[in-house]
């Protein structure tokens, strides 16, 4: 039968019959990221899912005042009304022969900015160091380590808790709760760590999860020696369920530092997270080829890790905050930098993602991540802000020789269809719209479907006789994507 998915492998018949027996998927009208497999039923010919990187732009922060030094991190971005807020840790690594000297605490710091591209770390007043409160320091003692805050959108949030944070403390060991009214002033929620299994020696955070109503945290855990991840839920903040371990179906183990998980703010019933991928590679001669040799292997005099471990970002992926696809290849690379690279403690990403206003003139909004780079180096460490299109961590994509993609029975709101795409000149996407079988429903089918070029966040797709698929609403559809030398991002139904 013409344009069923029988067109498209050549399990045919078989393939069908697993096709009808599924459940639809009710898409209703949120957006829908092509980030995983979820929604895909078959791909055939050269179309397959595409991960894609984000652009360098410049650096934002320099790490260099008395209080802070080389071993800055575990940074928290968010938006805040027409203030873009920065907090992390204040760190100082100083290698010397056969040792690390680190010459002050752990504290948290802050910076903000009104456009997240220009920062300033204003002069709180708030603590002491050396004699003075002129700095930036946001937190001093229990919870320095990784002090990580969030705004609270929950609709029952107490007074006086509007912005909540989480971080590591010791006596007893665990996730310590805080709680400000402006995101400046801090105190301790309670005097009791909220969640004590764990290991914690990461950047703990917490959020409030709109979709399914609760908060959930995320922290470090162990394993057979292995560093992972788990998670646990609260309705109050207060108490909380059993951490649970967070896993990866049909992949290895990998060591994962960090989390950085949020839901996405476009489409909230979806988890993404860029953990930081641990790797001792031992010495060998591409790791002396790397730079700074020589502050390789002084770091590497105190322990042998500080030297040859590095350090990439991830990305991670999940519908339910406890099962996550992991693409184990990178996100995020060290990079071609010839100096003050290629070290642990590089390419941390920053918890949350920021729109932010585009690089070129007459683009839309762009999405901007941070990541460190230059730890242990000097005095000093750096924040770079990256760059990447909205919703564009991966894609369907298909070369010029051309690829299909069909999609699972699904059942949605509304009347149009607009797509989040991107083509070349002489690329291209089609879309047929079948029934739960694969049969392609009248007015839409492939010959019923203008070829859509171009590149776009937000274009409505058109067929022949107008579009309007307000008939096909409530019902299980399929859609049928015919594509070349192109990448299909997101998807949304709507009016």
């Amino acid at each position: 039968m013409p344009g069923r998915l029988a067109v498209l492998t050549v399990v045919g018949t078989s393939l069908l019959c697993s096709m009808a027996a599924g459940q639809p998927i009710d898409v209703g009208s949120r957006l829908e990221l092509m980030i995983d497999d979820y929604l895909i039923e078959a791909m055939a010919g050269g179309a397959a899912l595409r991960l894609h990187h984000p652009t360098p732009r410049e650096v934002v922060l320099t790490h260099d005042a008395p209080w802070e030094g080389s071993g800055c991190g575990y940074h928290t971005v968010f938006r805040d009304g027409d203030l873009y807020r920065m907090y992390y840790k204040a760190w100082h690594l100083d290698p010397q022969e056969g040792k690390l000297n680190i010459p002050h605490d752990t504290f948290g710091a802050y910076a903000e900015s009104k456009d997240g591209v220009h920062w300033k770390k204003p002069n709180l007043g708030l603590f002491e160091f050396e004699g003075s409160k002129d700095n930036n320091i946001i937190w001093m003692g229990k919870g320095g380590h990784d002090f990580t805050p969030f705004k609270d959108p929950n609709p029952a949030c107490r007074a006086g808790e509007e912005y909540k944070a989480v971080a590591y403390g010791p006596n007893p060991t665990g996730a310590y709760a805080f709680k400000s009214s402006d995101g400046i002033h801090w105190d301790f929620l309670q005097a009791e760590p909220i969640v004590t299994e764990g290991a914690f020696d990461t950047q703990n955070l917490a959020f409030w999860d709109s979709v399914r109503g609760e908060y959930r945290i995320y922290i470090r855990g162990f394993h057979d020696g292995i560093r992972d991840i788990r998670t646990a839920t609260s309705k109050d903040f207060r108490t909380w369920s059993k951490p649970v371990m967070v896993v990866f179906p049909g992949k290895g183990e990998v060591p994962l530092y960090t989390n950085q998980i949020l839901p996405y703010y476009r489409a909230p019933h979806l988890f993404v997270g860029f953990p930081t991928r641990y790797m001792e590679r031992g010495w060998s001669p591409s790791m002396a080829a790397l730079p700074d040799v020589e502050h390789r292997r002084l770091r590497s005099s105190g322990s042998d890790r500080y030297g040859m471990a590095i350090t990439d970002a991830l990305l991670m992926t999940s519908r339910d905050g406890v099962r996550f696809h992991r693409w184990d290849e990178a996100f995020l690379r060290p990079g071609l930098r010839t100096k003050d690279n290629w070290a642990y403690g590089d390419n941390y990403i920053a918890w949350q993602l920021v729109e932010t206003a585009p690089v070129m003139e007459n683009a839309p909004n762009e999405l901007s991540l941070y990541a460190t780079e230059s730890y242990w180096t000097d005095n000093s460490s750096l924040l770079r802000r990256f760059t990447i299109r909205i919703d564009g961590f991966v894609s369907v994509n298909a070369p010029m020789d051309g690829g299909e993609c069909v999609t699972k029975p699904l059942i949605f709101e509304g009347s149009q269809l607009a797509l989040n795409f991107s083509t070349s000149a002489a690329g291209s996407i089609r879309i047929e719209i079948q029934d739960a079988d694969g049969v392609p429903i009248e007015g839409f089918t492939l010959a019923d479907a203008p070829e859509i070029f171009g590149d776009a966040l937000e274009r409505v797709a058109p067929w022949k006789e107008g579009g309007d698929l307000a008939a096909l609403a409530g019902r299980p559809v399929r859609l049928r994507l015919v594509m070349k030398d192109a990448d299909l991002y997101s998807f949304r139904f709507g009016e």
